[in-house]
């Protein structure tokens, strides 16, 4: 634990400050290399500055987490070339089919230009246009594509998920877009000799072949799905309304291959190998060795996801603490993973399951047994089904601040589900594995297979009654990271307080609640509604936000089928941190009070938008008008062909908006029309999302 603290501090930090200068980072480092120097020849020989030693160890894993993020982050930076040139690109992982077009994480190995070739080994996205070629693409194969590759930027909207920063951490250099027709693939890559990719090849077939047999069983829809994801970690066939099913159930983390899961594998091999290990300490070693050997090559076989590599590094120190009689399951045993695992990838502290995984079994470890000794049970039924319930509160105590900071949102009913979700999920997992070694035997396989369907069908439906039980969660929370802190320091008070009862941890207690609701109550004054209006930076859905400083809004769009969905994914933070109540969606002439919309003229307290969408205003030009309106703000989207000057016959614009749907082309020459003649402009796709207060 002392070691793992520093070094996470240390990486947080590092990934905060990334962008300073190097020197500054060798700067530090040599500063902290002399420092530690100086320490060990002064105070080597003095008993009483021992403590010297423990500084210096905690100065020197802070120093290692913050070398060890910007080394990474450093090696990901990559400037590739502005215009469009031809790459060779090797497929990763399994091509993901999108609406319309085809995810591909690639190996950037070169580009070609008229000087020559130019080495670049960086990994990168690129989106390849969906058509019968791509949909046959798979890991291995070698492409020769041409486009323009560009670092990972975000949309610069309110709030917005930085997905540059998330990119970056998974090492991404960049990402592009592939038309049709401008790719070919060279070769697979078991022609090449690369051997990890090779690997990864066969595991990916291996686990193909194994939702081919479920098929071939009979497994269909959303049971394939779950149980997909369940034994083989491959989530490619949850629909949405699945996930969002479990979610509200408070059951997504069965969905994704994690401690338990791998917990249940480790308990069935640890059955099986117990034979073994009564030959002495010969027979644990060679037991230890059986379950690390088949825990990682399970972890390989699902993918090697971050979960999986989190739980299997855990259960295999576990293992390793068998051989030598050490206690098994500690704190320090999960620092030990911790940081181990930072060690090895220091991006992966920002990873929302690396976060979530380490809180719930830390908060197993210190609250379990004070929740399970609140009520004393004597049947041994009830002391079962209790001690569920007790493991299950302390995961939920432990992660609830950081579900409701993450994902907006409590699950109510989660003991009601983790009691029995959790004993029919073993259930199914060791059928599907006795299932699988009956693949020699069809004919019983088939019978088994039937069992297991079943078992999913009753999962399914169960889940979805729990999501259908009034109040089964609450949604449209919003809390600030700072508030998050505080209640994680509440909640170790509260903690101290309840195993020793001091005066002092009651008032600690007190004085961060007190904290925390000053903090609350300001910051939500602070971030209250406002009048006024709101663009968004998203392609394909222009629409202008009119907000009331009651919380009420009007969100007026420019097309009559709009991609809501991509507008809500963009401002659904934003709306939640303003508290603004569900807007009201307008796609043709409204009037009340206070907002008015006739054809492409908006009115909001006076303020008047025009919303240029089509050529309407151009087959008005060569007839006689009222004289020039006054428009507060222009609005100018995809679907204009004519120029600037055509709509100041009719307006006089304050400000002039491009929306992100106009064409570079376009936005550019208008650009040019409003630098003619004086105009003020703001570009969404260069600036972001904008809001004028009224």
């Amino acid at each position: 634990m002392r070691l793992v603290i520093p070094w996470i501090a240390g990486v947080f930090c590092g990934e905060r400050f990334f962008d300073c200068s190097m020197d500054v980072l060798w700067g530090v480092s040599a500063s902290i290399f002399l420092l530690i120097l100086a320490f060990l020849f002064h105070f080597c020989e003095h008993y009483s500055q021992r403590w010297c030693f423990g500084a210096v160890l905690t100065v020197l894993c802070f120093a290692g987490g913050w070398t060890g993020i910007t080394w990474q982050l450093r090696q990901t930076q990559y400037t590739f070339p502005d215009n469009h040139v031809i790459y060779r690109a090797l497929i990763t992982d399994t091509p993901q089919p999108r609406e319309r077009t085809s995810l591909c994480r690639v190996l950037v190995k070169e580009y070609y230009d008229s000087i020559g070739s130019h080495p670049v080994e960086r990994k990168a996205i690129l989106y390849l246009k969906q058509d019968s070629a791509a949909a046959c693409l798979k890991s291995g194969d070698e492409l020769l594509v041409s486009t323009r590759i560009s670092p990972p930027a975000n949309q610069k909207n309110f709030d917005e998920f930085d997905y540059a920063r998330y990119l970056m951490r998974r090492g991404i250099s960049g990402t592009g877009y592939v038309a049709a027709g401008k790719w070919i693939t060279l070769r697979s890559v078991q022609t090449n000799g690369v051997i990890h990719l090779r690997l990864r090849c066969l595991a990916d077939s291996y686990r193909e072949k194994v939702i081919a047999l479920y098929r071939q069983l009979g497994f269909t829809g959303d049971e394939l799905a779950v149980l997909s994801a369940l034994t083989i970690g491959d989530k490619t066939e949850l629909s949405e309304s699945v996930r969002e099913s479990y979610s509200i159930a408070g059951a997504s983390h069965i969905l994704a291959l994690s401690g338990l899961h791998i917990g249940l594998l480790y308990a069935f091999l640890f059955f099986i190998l117990r034979p073994v290990a009564r030959k002495g300490r010969t027979g644990r070693c060679v037991r230890s060795v059986s379950l690390l050997v088949l825990l990682w090559a399970f972890a390989f076989f699902t993918g090697l996801s971050p979960s999986v590599v989190r739980s299997v590094t855990m259960f295999s120190i576990l293992a390793l603490a068998d051989i030598f009689g050490r206690q098994p399951f500690s704190l320090n045993t999960l620092a030990a993973t911790a940081w181990f695992m930072l060690l090895c990838d220091p991006a992966g502290l920002f990873d929302v399951g690396f976060q979530l995984s380490f809180l719930a079994v830390a908060s197993i470890l210190l609250i379990q047994r004070p929740v399970y000794r609140l009520f004393t049970v004597r049947n041994r039924v009830g002391k079962s089904i209790w001690g569920l319930m007790s493991v299950s509160i302390a995961a939920q105590i432990g992660t609830a601040p950081l579900v409701m900071f993450y994902f907006s949102r409590f699950s109510v009913h989660f003991l009601l589900t983790n009691l029995l979700v959790i004993p029919l999920i073993t259930i199914i997992l060791y059928a599907a594995i006795f299932m699988l070694l009956l693949t020699p035997f069809s004919w019983l396989q088939i019978w088994v297979a039937v069992g297991v369907r079943k078992l999913l069908e009753g999962l399914n439906l169960f889940v979805r009654w729990v999501e259908q039980l009034p109040c089964s969660s609450v949604d449209g929370i919003w809390l600030y990271q700072l508030e998050v802190c505080g209640i994680y320091v509440f909640l170790f008070g509260a903690a101290c307080y309840c195993l020793h009862r001091r005066l002092r941890n009651l008032l600690f207690c007190l004085l961060s609640v007190l904290l925390l609701s000053i903090y609350h109550v300001t910051m939500v004054w602070i971030d209250r509604p406002q009048r006024g209006l709101a663009f968004y930076n998203v392609r394909g859905c222009p629409a202008v936000h009119c907000i009331e400083s009651s919380g009420d809004s009007w969100i007026s769009y420019a097309d009559t089928l709009p991609n809501k969905k991509a507008l809500e994914r963009v401002a659904a933070n934003y709306w939640k941190r303003r508290h603004l109540l569900p807007p009201t969606e307008i796609t043709s002439n409204c009037r009340t009070d206070v907002f008015s919309r006739q054809r492409q003229l908006v009115s909001f307290h006076g303020c008047n938008i025009c919303i240029v969408n089509d050529n309407h205003w151009q087959t008005l030009r060569n007839k006689s008008t009222t004289p020039t309106l006054y428009i507060d703000y222009l609005y100018l989207c995809k679907g204009y062909d004519g120029r600037l000057k055509e709509l100041t016959k009719f307006f006089l614009p304050g400000c002039i908006i491009f929306d992100a749907s106009l064409s570079e082309y376009r936005r550019d020459r208008f650009k040019e029309e409003c630098k003619e003649y004086g105009l003020h402009f703001i570009s969404l796709s260069e600036e972001g999302s904008v809001r004028f207060l009224l």
